[in-house]
């Protein structure tokens, strides 16, 4: 199998997706529209050149008829890798002996120049996460045409391309290995204990996270057309 590319990084906004979304529109991003999945979580997503970022959530004041994520705290919260194909990403899981759970059909309406469509994932989710702290899980498109659409990806600020993403964790190697193992990705060990996994579109790097418990998805740096790169900020202070 091909390394996998990254697909996009879940920021989980909980029930105050609504309340939060114009200050990512302050911040000069671009946001596609208000979306429900037919699973019942809602999203909002910053498209990117090669992945994106989703503002996750559910309605304010209600409990989320998702219960895969009702326990998932606000914040940087999953990492999500792209599949050609979601069947085979699910067979080659279980071959590795992870706690796979079987494809799921997702998907939501969008309505382009007046017009009804559906835009169509399939995902494959883990019963038990290969990483404690958050969530790692696959996404095939059905219709990326409906995905990148160039009018939600001209950012004010400018933003073309999810640049890398940083991990801490205790024991940042084993980490890292898992990650890579996931993505049929390298691994590069580099100084002071810290590690990369070298995806197709973007780096992940996982660094020494003293005796923490878990690790944690700790940040993520954009970039613009002309190499000006700055951390995301998840407005969540």
């Amino acid at each position: 199998m091909d390394t996998l590319s990254f697909d996009h990084l879940v920021l989980m906004l909980r029930d105050r997706l609504v309340a939060l979304a114009p200050s990512f529109e302050d911040d000069g991003y671009c946001l596609t529209d208000l979306a429900t999945h037919n699973l019942g979580s809602m999203n909002r997503l910053i498209m990117l050149r090669d992945n994106y970022i989703e503002l996750m959530g559910w309605p304010q004041g209600q409990p989320p008829a998702r219960k895969d994520i009702a326990d998932s705290p606000a914040g940087l919260d999953a990492l999500v890798f792209r599949s050609t194909d979601a069947l085979q990403t699910y067979e080659h899981l279980k071959r590795g002996q992870f706690d796979v759970k079987p494809v799921t059909h997702l998907e939501r309406p969008i309505v382009i120049d007046g017009k009804s469509h559906v835009v169509s994932f399939r995902t494959v989710h883990f019963a038990t996460q290969p990483i404690p702290g958050f969530r790692v899980y696959f996404c095939q498109h059905l219709t990326p045409e409906y995905v990148w659409m160039d009018r939600f990806m001209r950012h004010a600020n400018g933003a073309r391309a999810l640049d890398a993403i940083r991990i801490r964790a205790a024991q940042p190697e084993a980490v890292a290995q898992t990650l890579a193992g996931l993505a049929q990705a390298s691994m590069q060990v580099m100084e002071n204990q810290a590690c990369r996994v070298v995806l197709p579109n973007l780096g992940i790097d996982v660094v020494p996270g003293g005796v923490l418990a878990k690790a944690s998805i700790e940040a993520a740096t954009l970039a613009d057309d002309q190499g000006r790169r700055w951390l995301f900020d998840a407005r969540l202070h």
